[in-house]
């Protein structure tokens, strides 16, 4: 009688060959590649250190494909955006300490988007850790301490016998749900030594499925079969679960209108009689949000910028569907269900009654009427051409992505992504530079489309030596530059707040000059010429820079009425 746990696989004559018989000069770095490989990685990203060159002499011996960037950190924004396109575990190779640390700021928000990242660094030698001040060059007391409250989990190598294993887990963690970066550290004289393990040839992983408890989304579909006035919030758990068809099947089944966070964009259909869009910063969708009876968040836990500044108080039930229990009613009372956005969306359906509301695409008209009469009534029509513009000129389908500025503000509430997965943006943490190196990673994940990056001049300047990574790699990537002289929100916010502002204004290097001296092809557009300077560079192949100089402003807050 044969069980289950009984049955082993068995290697096949190639492999058993390759045990017997691995080739000579190979070192635990060769552990690593090939692991990654075993994996199903095709594309790693990183920088090589003095520590770390054992993997990087290993990546010469296989078929991984190697983006260099020229920063940490723009090498983990690639990684990150890489991870959202393609839903794979972007692998990113990084030296010990300087070279770790620089990318702490791309691994925070790679855990707040869940997006899986796997980070690989070296440590100093073994001889040197347990916390004593031998004077390693890089050394830290606790290397990987800097990373446990950043990314999802640490994992730490010490033999080379520990690295297939280590790294196989570490795999698995970042594409669990929810999705998110990790942490893998191996030091350097385990990376360099000769290794007798046998070339590494399996890698299958299987991450862990979340599904919901029935008995919870048995509640939660009576309550939405039995409301008066339904509505969703859907927030990035929906894109990251490829969860967006079955959110449009519940919506329309339910008659519910349904609002995108940010995180969100392109979760439900921009046009569709039930979308209210994204404009989550105004009164008007907060109060029409507060007054259902039932309210469905989606893989969204109601943060500062999702609930208009923790200005929103709902009246009714809320149930909450979250992967990252951390987040499961940490900011309101629900019925909350841990759970995959696919999985628990595809249960409701299973479950609810289908409702009738002819009222429902009238409400979400006259919500969407008053939005535009605010907007309206302030004059920003150049922020509104300027963002139509960048609309017509991106074709339906090429992902974009945007760094923290002005413009991406705008984006966020009033930029139609036409579609999941296709607008990026750094508001899960916040920090600068993200645009244009994420926009390579993504480029290098998906060579047949183009994609755009949109930046300020403020934010550009943390990412202007990856123009060079651009160029050698030769990828189709359009770089928008929104130049107004400084930090634009800061600008605003201190004026706002303290009559005028301080420290934000930058000297102005010539941008298309800069871009040239890469090798990349730039020009100078205008607000009119915008549409069409835009769209031709995006057509033609590899990497090119848009200058747009402007000072746009933004539309006034509601949450400070």
């Amino acid at each position: 009688m044969t069980h289950d746990h009984d049955l082993v696989l068995r290697p096949t004559a190639a492999q058993t060959e390759a045990a017997l018989n691995p080739p000579p000069g190979r070192n635990g770095g060769d552990l690593v590649v090939e692991t990654l490989a075993g994996l199903g990685a095709t594309t790693v990203f990183g920088l090589p250190g003095q520590h770390a060159l054992g993997m990087f002499d290993a990546l010469r011996r296989s078929d991984l494909r190697y983006i260099g960037l020229r920063v940490e950190n723009n090498a983990g924004f690639a990684a990150d955006a890489y991870g959202r396109i393609t839903g794979e575990a972007a692998p990113l190779l990084l030296s010990t300490g300087p070279g770790a640390l620089t990318s702490l700021a791309a691994l925070q928000e790679a855990r707040a988007a869940s997006a899986p990242v796997l980070a690989i660094s070296s440590q100093i030698p073994t001889a040197g850790l347990g916390g004593g001040r031998h004077g390693y060059l890089h050394e830290l007391p606790d290397q990987a301490a800097s990373f446990r409250g950043v990314v999802k989990s640490v994992h730490t190598v010490r033999t080379q016998s520990q690295i297939p294993s280590a790294i196989a887990e570490a795999w698995t963690s970042a594409l669990t749900v929810p999705h998110g970066p990790v942490w893998v550290e191996i030091p350097q004289d385990v990376l360099l030594s000769e290794t007798p393990i046998p070339v590494v040839t399996g890698g299958d992983t299987f991450p862990e499925e979340l599904p919901p408890r029935p008995e919870l989304t048995a509640v939660a579909a009576d309550l939405l079969s039995r409301a008066e006035r339904p509505a969703i919030i859907a927030g990035g758990g929906v894109v990251r679960a490829d969860a967006s068809g079955k959110l449009r099947q519940l919506a329309e089944r339910l008659q519910a209108p349904v609002v995108t966070t940010f995180g969100g964009k392109g979760a439900f259909p921009w046009t569709h009689p039930l979308s209210l869009q994204s404009w989550l910063e105004d009164r008007h969708t907060t109060d029409f949000l507060e007054d259902a009876d039932v309210l469905l968040v989606v893989g969204s836990g109601l943060g500062e910028l999702s609930s208009n500044y923790h200005t929103f108080k709902p009246r009714g039930r809320v149930v909450q569907i979250e992967a990252d229990l951390g987040k499961l009613e940490s900011n309101h009372p629900a019925l909350g269900i841990h759970a995959d956005a696919r999985l628990a969306l595809q249960a409701l359906l299973e479950t609810v009654t289908d409702r009738t509301d002819p009222t429902a695409a009238d409400r979400v008209r006259e919500v969407l009427g008053k939005v535009r009469e605010r907007i309206e009534s302030q004059e920003l029509s150049l922020e509104q051409d300027v963002l139509a513009a960048v609309r017509g000129a991106l074709p339906p389908g090429a992902p974009s992505f945007w760094d923290m500025t002005i413009l991406a503000y705008w984006a966020w509430s009033a930029f139609d992504a036409k579609g999941p997965n296709a607008m990026h943006s750094a508001q899960g943490a916040g920090g600068l530079g993200y645009g244009f190196p994420a926009a390579l990673g993504a480029a290098a994940a998906d060579p047949t489309r183009p994609v755009l990056a949109v930046s300020g001049d403020g934010g550009a300047l943390y990412s202007i030596a990856e123009l060079a990574t651009a160029r050698q790699y030769d990828l189709n990537v359009t770089w928008l530059i929104v130049d107004d002289g400084g930090y634009g929100i800061l600008r605003e916010y201190m004026t706002d707040a303290f009559g005028q502002p301080t420290a934000t204004e930058l000297t102005r290097p010539d941008y298309v000059a800069l871009a040239e001296s890469f090798g990349v092809p730039g020009v100078r557009t205008s607000p009119e010429s915008l549409e069409a300077d835009l769209a031709k560079a995006l057509s033609a192949p590899g990497p090119s820079v848009v200058v747009l100089p402007a000072v746009l402003r933004m539309f006034a807050p509601t949450h400070l009425d």
